[in-house]
């Protein structure tokens, strides 16, 4: 059995919301890691973790979560979201980029490191990786999400612009110059390599949005249930994984 077949196909593990297609395989992987440390109350670090989406759930199932945010309107939004859930004695909330996490963080002082869409917009993501890790106690362990390469270059060919396609699946960095909203993307090889680098153990690595981005509003909001099934099944196969909107590396700093 592997991680995304422990959680239930339509619910929230942790906090009962539906499950989404932009989640769920995510929220997997977390849940397996907190069913593995069990009665344990994990010291959490979610960089780049804005209004509290994965912060406020964890934090209501008892873990001490604290959120490093550039943006203080999204940090104001989220002290007010763990107010009304009732664990604002669990999340603090440190306003700084990726980019300075080395100074705002204790090494060797959290459980589990959260760095959702963080490391396509940092000026390096080797140092920010490097100071993800070096967070962590031995043991510990990281959710990394960072953008996919190859849905991008899909994305802009199938919407007509051919040169922006060619742009990106051409530039080493995977971007498509100074209008882009992105300083980078990945690809499996380069995902798990950055992540190595800072000397972290990569256990698994999914596909996020496999195919949520691509269907019909009507199919995705009539028929839930099903494709959260379906991205969960497609999430750790290839090539569909690699052809997700964004991957999700899962690692550990060794013992």
């Amino acid at each position: 059995m592997t991680r995304l077949d422990r959680v239930e196909q339509t619910r929230d593990p942790l906090t009962g919301p539906p499950l989404t297609p932009r989640t769920a395989v995510i929220w997997s992987v977390l849940r397996a890691e907190l069913d593995r440390r069990a009665g344990t109350r994990l010291t959490v670090l979610d960089v780049g973790g804005g209004t509290g989406g994965f912060a406020v759930p964890l934090a209501q199932a008892g873990h001490q979560v604290t959120v490093v945010d550039a943006s203080p309107d999204a940090l104001a939004a989220l002290t007010r979201r763990a107010a009304e859930a009732g664990v604002a004695d669990r999340i603090r909330a440190v306003q700084g980029d990726g980019d300075a996490l080395a100074g705002l963080v204790e090494p060797g002082s959290v459980d589990l490191v959260l760095c959702h869409a963080v490391l396509e917009v940092v000026d390096d993501p080797a140092p920010v990786v490097a100071a993800l890790v070096a967070a962590l106690r031995p043991g510990g362990a990281a959710s990394v999400l960072v953008a996919g390469r190859a849905a991008a270059v899909l994305a802009r060919a199938t919407n007509g612009h051919l040169d922006v396609a060619a742009a990106l699946a051409a530039d080493p960095d995977g971007t498509a110059g100074p209008r882009d909203t992105l300083r980078r993307r990945f690809d499996v090889e380069g995902a798990t390599a950055l992540v190595r680098s800072a000397g972290a153990v990569v256990e698994e690595i999914h596909g996020v949005r496999v195919l949520a981005d691509l269907l019909p509003a009507a199919v995705a909001d009539g028929q839930p249930a099903a494709l959260v099934e379906l991205e969960r099944a497609l999430a750790g196969r290839s090539p569909y994984r690699d052809l997700a909107a964004a991957l999700h590396v899962f690692a550990r700093r060794p013992a």
